[in-house]
């Protein structure tokens, strides 16, 4: 039998960053995977025709780019390959009378195109710019601390210590607000509004619902003090990079090898893995399960009575919303109604305000397929022209939000209530929406692949229903609550047995910090 100082579970990016801090610190690590490749949620292929590499669900690698991770590792990642593609123009919405408003790293392009649309706001964003400055190292402290922990009550200490009273108030504020009070409260222009607020609903936050503030500020305003970067040949290239180091360093990454059961001892501890051939992996010091809980808890670990109270908390996390994904192949990118300028944004949101928001997200949470839904159409190739033959393109379209079972449709069109029956006819409908903002996109349309939630699920069992966000991120599943109160830090019931990845604090994204905080705290 094999046996490890740390056993992975799950070869998505904060598994593998766990992996990478462990073995700096002199553990032993294997990582098990069960699917075919590494990645998880970020994963690269060729899904439509040859040539053309689409990235399967995750993007956008800001996060990753801007983590402690990254910084921590830079050298060694960059040496097995890394490497980013900027976008000098980040984000965009386009809006029903055929015009757009967009975020670029240029600060001056910015505030130029908000002040056609109003001088006060243009004035209010240079302000909360500034104020971005002042107040990010505390956000980002704080979203970079184990939830509760010393450190965090330091980044709070210090902020408070810097900043006064009031300031802290306010961060706080920020924490708990919806958008639309957020918004409301800095702006006064709907396009500003509709252009920030979209960022929410890539979570599980439309405009009204409390705490979903933050992600909205924090992309609109890190992006325009940063920019965006997306993967270089695409967004498995941390993936590749990761998985390089791993091997580097003495690790084993080990694909196509399926775990049954988490071992315990007759004390109740985690002692290793056996897979589904049989094989058992002993782990000495501890087993990290970089998946969902509720399958760590529901599928493979033994029924406890003495754990039967977490086990039910953990059965009743509650799951963000569905996410469709449409990959095209395309002979030339989207020419947009709305201004050619918009070919050269990294995304373009289809989310012209925040009523539709608000009602696509009401629809599929009563098991409808909304009317109209969010739209996130990536543009990577207009940043990165390596991921398709010369001269053509891919586009990148998330379709948020939909509900996980289909109770019916909000415009009584589409009769099937499988994802199986119901997802091309319904990926037609997104793309009748984007011909209205983009005419003639079907026919540059060389090929297509449609990813309904079922299929996501499929592909990666964590995503339950397609949930894109291992878990809502609702305050009461976030900060102390995720995944489940008493239980932010990581660690579980059962002794030497631990979870991260997005179903943990800070949650969903690709800035690997979950497995990275786990690795420091175990290693310490």
């Amino acid at each position: 039998m094999d046996a490890f100082d740390a056993v992975v579970v799950g070869a998505g990016h904060n598994g593998l960053a766990a992996a990478i801090h462990l073995l700096n610190r002199g553990w032993s690590v294997a990582v098990i995977e069960q699917a075919g490749e590494p990645g998880g949620a970020v994963k690269t292929r060729e899904l439509t025709l040859s040539g053309f590499r689409h990235d399967l669900c995750a993007m956008n690698l800001s996060m990753f780019a801007g983590s402690l991770f990254f910084a921590t590792y830079k050298d060694e990642l960059t040496a097995h390959g890394l490497a980013f593609a900027p976008a000098a123009d980040c984000f965009a919405s386009v809006f029903r009378d055929q015009t757009f408003l967009g975020v670029s790293k240029d600060p001056e392009k910015t505030v130029t195109a908000i002040a056609a649309v109003s001088a006060k706001d243009a004035a209010a964003w240079r302000a909360m710019l500034a104020r971005f400055g002042e107040d990010a190292p505390h956000i980002f402290g704080l979203l970079g601390s184990p939830m509760p922990s010393v450190a965090a009550a330091r980044e709070l200490w210090s902020a408070w210590r810097a900043k006064g009273s009031s300031r802290l108030l306010d961060l706080g504020r920020l924490l708990l607000a919806t958008p639309r009070d957020f918004l409301d409260a800095h702006f006064e222009s709907p396009k500003l509004k509709a252009m920030m607020a979209v960022w929410g609903m890539h979570l599980d936050f439309p405009p009204d619902v409390a705490g979903g503030a933050l992600f909205p500020y924090l992309e609109s305003m890190a992006d325009q003090a940063f920019g965006m970067v997306i993967g270089a040949g695409g967004a498995d290239v941390i993936i590749r990079a990761m998985t390089g180091v791993i091997n580097a360093k003495g690790g084993e990454v080990r694909l196509k090898s399926p775990v049954a059961r988490i071992e315990s001892d007759a004390s109740g501890g985690a002692t290793g893995v056996t897979l589904g051939d049989g094989t058992r992996i002993a782990a000495k010091k501890a087993v990290i399960a970089n998946l969902n809980p509720q399958i760590v808890f529901g599928r493979l670990m033994n029924p406890d009575p003495k754990r039967k109270a977490f086990d039910e908390k953990v059965a009743r996390i509650r799951a963000g919303p569905g996410t469709m994904m449409i990959h095209l192949a395309l002979d030339s990118l989207p020419e947009w109604r709305a201004s050619p300028e918009l070919k050269r944004f990294a995304y373009v949101h289809v989310a012209p305000d925040l009523a539709m928001m608000s009602r696509a997200f009401a629809e599929a949470a009563a098991g409808l397929l909304p009317a109209e839904p969010v739209l996130v159409v990536g543009q990577p190739t207009a940043i990165d022209p390596t991921r398709a033959p010369p001269n053509k393109h891919v586009l990148w379209v998330q379709v948020r939000v939909l509900p996980a079972t289909i109770a019916g449709d909000a415009l009584c069109r589409i009769p099937a209530t499988a994802w199986d029956a119901a997802k091309e006819e319904y990926a037609e409908r997104a793309l009748d929406i984007l011909e209205t903002y983009a005419p003639g996109l079907r026919a540059k349309i060389l090929g297509r692949a449609v990813w309904s939630p079922l299929d996501l699920e499929r592909e990666n069992p964590c995503l339950i229903g397609g949930d894109s966000l291992t878990g809502s991120h609702h305050l009461d599943q976030n900060f102390f609550f995720r995944p489940v109160a008493g239980y932010s830090r990581y660690a579980t019931p059962v002794p030497r047995l631990y979870l991260c990845g997005a179903a943990t604090w800070p949650g969903a994204g690709t800035g690997a910090a979950s497995g990275y905080m786990l690795a420091r705290m175990l290693a310490r």
